[in-house]
């Protein structure tokens, strides 16, 4: 069996593998851009994307009479393959390639001809310009496709993971909404708060970062679909763009609609740089979140120790009995991988000339690796970290009764310089607070035990 066949594009003839559906564009591309060659290769959610967008085109084109129903079947089925993954072995480019996404395109135009081809068992003809690309660019299929793979990731993968740590994070605030602890501000001892209102924080900064993420969603089912080339729709029914996003609506179930501009559809990505900036502030919120975690469970011994985490795996190759915060470290790390992208995605978003945004491919990458490794970052710190937490109470509560900081629930009553004066003299002598206050003659041990109650300093006062 022959190992080549002969493809040829507007160019002219390429040989390329016989057992590969991809054509002389591809090959091209392959032979021009190795960086990242075998690595760094389109995700599986824009192959899917790219599957989805064409048979909604192959099927719009099919009721506008634009492509014949034995053509418009076997390219739907084609597609139904490049969905579901079957034919990922056959989508072999880097995303190091032309800032359009032409080569991805013409790789799935090219993949989806020839399956048809075959499905069709050879007695049609299927052009992938002409047939697979009808009424359509890569200028506005590309970044329909960036909009399908990112809304999917964010919907499918990302909100429920967020979703699932929060409701984790409000269990546990409410069972330890009788802990108090004492609060701390720039690392030094604060006054009290409990446990779990320490941890109501973590959750509304989880729950605002939920919502910044569903605020991006309205934009990013506005779809450039229809706007072929510069936008205009030259070459495409003037019914194609509406009929497609409709038709990609009902196969995903979510509510995409043609954009209304498309100008902006393909020359900007604000609203892809708007989610990824949500995906940067959720990050940033996760940050201190896990570091949080992890301080308050430094120890066990020498440590705050306020928090004890789940012994997951051994934690040292030399100190027997060592336990990490290692889901807190996995989490960090992705998290500033996700800041990283960020600066990338924005300069990459800026990368807008005339009609066309230059830089699709790069966008499109980071933008679903941060959905990709925030969601599973998110789903591993919920199941094998905070699950498991647990408050060690007799260390908080010891840790409360040292703290000098009680002193501010005198000041409302000898006022502010007195109640420094005891929290100097406490610390310079080695005393309590409580001994402090008598020794000065500020007030009596009976007044400091009615006044300085930290359970009542965890609420309004006055």
């Amino acid at each position: 069996m022959a190992k080549t066949r002969v493809e040829t594009d507007s160019m002219g003839a390429v040989e390329v593998p016989a057992q590969r559906y991809w054509g002389a564009q591809t090959q091209r591309a392959l032979a021009h851009f190795s960086a990242g060659a075998g690595r760094d290769l389109l995700p599986r959610e824009m192959i899917r994307a790219l599957g989805l967008v064409k048979k909604a085109a192959a099927l719009a084109n099919e009721e506008l009479g634009l492509l014949p129903n034995a053509l418009a079947r076997v390219i739907a089925a084609a597609c139904d393959e490049v969905v579901s993954g079957r034919l990922d072995e056959h989508f072999p480019l880097s995303v190091w390639q032309s800032g359009s996404g032409t080569q991805f395109h013409m790789n799935a135009n090219e993949v989806i001809a020839n399956r048809a081809m075959e499905l069709g068992g050879g007695a049609l003809r299927i052009h992938p310009n002409d047939h697979v690309n009808m009424a359509q660019s890569t200028n506005d299929v590309f970044p329909t496709a960036m909009h399908l793979a990112a809304v999917e990731a964010l919907v499918q993968d990302l909100v429920p993971a967020i979703e699932a740590l929060l409701k984790t994070l409000r269990s546990k605030s409410e069972d330890f909404n009788d802990v108090v602890k004492i609060g701390r501000t720039h690392l030094m001892d604060a006054v009290p708060l409990t446990l779990g209102q320490e941890v109501s924080g973590w959750c509304q900064m989880l729950d605002n970062g939920l919502k910044r993420v569903e605020l991006s969603l309205p934009h990013l089912k506005e779809l450039a679909l229809g706007g072929t080339a510069v936008g205009t729709g030259l070459n495409s029914h003037p019914r194609f763009a509406q009929l497609a996003a409709k038709r990609l609506a009902e196969m995903t179930g979510l509510a995409f609609v043609s954009a209304p501009n498309k100008f902006e559809a393909l020359a900007g990505h604000d609203g892809l740089v708007f989610a990824h900036g949500a995906l940067k502030s959720l990050a940033v919120s996760l940050i201190k979140i896990a570091n949080d975690v992890r301080w308050l469970a430094s120890g066990p011994r020498a440590g705050l120790a306020e928090l004890r985490i789940p012994a997951n795996e051994p934690g040292s190759s030399i100190m027997p009995g060592k336990v990490n915060a290692s889901q807190c470290e996995a989490l960090l790390m992705v998290c500033y991988q996700v800041l990283g992208h960020d600066a990338a995605v924005t300069a990459a978003g800026a990368s807008g000339n005339f009609e066309l945004n230059a830089a699709k491919p790069l966008i499109m990458r980071d933008i679903l690796q941060s959905a990709r490794l925030l969601a599973a970052a998110l789903r591993n710190f919920d199941e094998h970290c905070c699950r498991g937490l647990e408050a060690d109470r007799e260390r908080i509560t010891e840790l409360m009764s040292r703290s000098l900081m009680l002193v501010t629930a005198l000041s409302p009553r000898i006022g502010y310089d007195q109640a420094a004066r005891i929290a100097r003299i406490a610390h310079a002598q080695g005393l309590s607070l409580k001994q402090a206050a008598v020794q000065l003659g500020l007030l009596t041990a009976e007044q400091f035990e009615a006044w300085v109650r930290p359970q009542d300093m965890t609420r309004p006062t006055l």
